[in-house]
């Protein structure tokens, strides 16, 4: 497979957008902080494993999908792009007009193995369909099929969004035994965190459907 990755501008604006949404937390970071509170610390490594694992085969799904639909039409790669972007904004405005999460102190989760928390954070992402739909939406924004090898620049992104989101898991669950406590019960935090996750979807497929497919 020829190794072909998206140019810097596309990479800079593609980490901005993957921080600022791992700076928000959603249900995921709510379990993971759950699981770290109740079980400790490995507890909650375990889960993130499990959950970044489950994202993998996410990302190589639509790595080859979405290379297999440009190979048959350069028109429906762009198409399935724009609906890509109206999808964020989608998720944005439904993320807004949504009600506040359940506190997860009131979550009663049974103890765990820590094989058995990884299985249930891989087999957890792995059936959500909204996390595919996720990367098939996301990751075609950054791609430039003019550059060539799609497969490639889509798992490169994927990978790299994985790891990402691998690293912040992983201190959400570090730091769980304190200040995971108060982001469980701050319902306060709660509703302030929807309208910023919304804007963050918003905003990136505006741009995303504002950019075009020819830009670099």
């Amino acid at each position: 497979m020829e190794i072909v990755i998206p140019n810097a501008a596309s990479l800079g604006v593609f980490a901005a957008a993957g921080i600022l949404l791992l700076l928000t937390p959603g249900p995921a970071v709510l379990y993971i902080v759950a699981r770290s509170v109740e079980q400790g610390r490995v507890a909650g490594l375990a889960s993130v494993c499990g959950i970044a694992t489950g994202t993998l085969v996410h990302v190589l799904a639509a790595a080859l999908g979405l290379s297999a639909l440009l190979a048959s039409s350069a028109l429906a790669f762009a198409v399935v792009k724009y609906a890509g972007a109206g999808y964020l904004i989608y998720i944005g405005i439904r993320r807004i007009l949504s009600r506040a999460e359940a506190p997860a102190a009131e979550l009663e989760l049974p103890r765990r193995s820590l094989g058995r928390l990884y299985r249930d954070g891989f087999v957890v992402n792995l059936l959500n369909p909204k996390t595919a739909l996720f990367f098939l939406a996301f990751l075609p924004q950054f791609v430039n099929p003019a550059r060539g090898a799609v497969a490639f620049q889509i798992a490169f992104l994927g990978l790299m969004f994985a790891l990402m989101g691998m690293t912040s898991d992983a201190l959400y669950a570090m730091a769980a035994g304190t200040a995971g406590r108060w982001v469980k019960r701050n319902s306060h935090y709660l509703r302030w965190e929807r309208y910023v996750t919304g804007g963050v979807f918003i905003g990136l497929g505006v741009t995303a459907a504002f950019a075009g497919n020819g830009r670099k």
